[in-house]
């Protein structure tokens, strides 16, 4: 399980973000301020479908979180939140605009992988994954 980290290390992901691609060339650039002065920010070059996925299955999980009282966490798909974590893999991957995002491997934590296949999590309706999964890329420290 992916552990959970405050409500500022988070993106929000409302609706707009929640949506298939309309092209091979649609990506979320993420920037991240570091609060120590002369510190450079955080990129993280993510595909819009990776996103999307991303969105879903975080709030997925959360949503049916093992332990947590059914009825507990009711908050819509519309209030999403992805914390920096899930990103990593992400972390300054300029060289991924070289390529047409249908050839961008999956960045997300390799523990995800399992969330796919999980009846509780999955995949977003109409999604592509759900077609052919992309290949997932081990990342260091998922």
């Amino acid at each position: 399980m992916i552990g959970y980290t405050t409500r500022r290390d988070a993106i929000r992901c409302g609706t707009k973000t929640q949506l298939p691609s309309l092209s091979d060339r649609e990506w979320f650039v993420f920037v991240a301020l570091d609060p120590t002065p002369g510190r450079a920010p955080a990129s993280y070059v993510v595909p819009r479908d990776h996103v999307w996925a991303a969105a879903w299955m975080e709030h997925q999980a959360w949503l049916t979180e093992l332990g947590v009282p059914p009825g507990k966490r009711n908050t819509g798909f519309d209030q999403a939140r992805v914390y920096a974590p899930t990103w990593e893999g992400y972390r300054d991957a300029w060289d991924l605009l070289q390529q047409p995002t249908s050839q961008c491997p999956v960045r997300l934590p390799q523990a995800w992988r399992a969330w796919v296949d999980d009846p509780r999590v999955g995949l977003p309706p109409g999604h592509l994954w759900r077609d052919a999964l992309p290949n997932w890329k081990a990342v260091e420290g998922s």
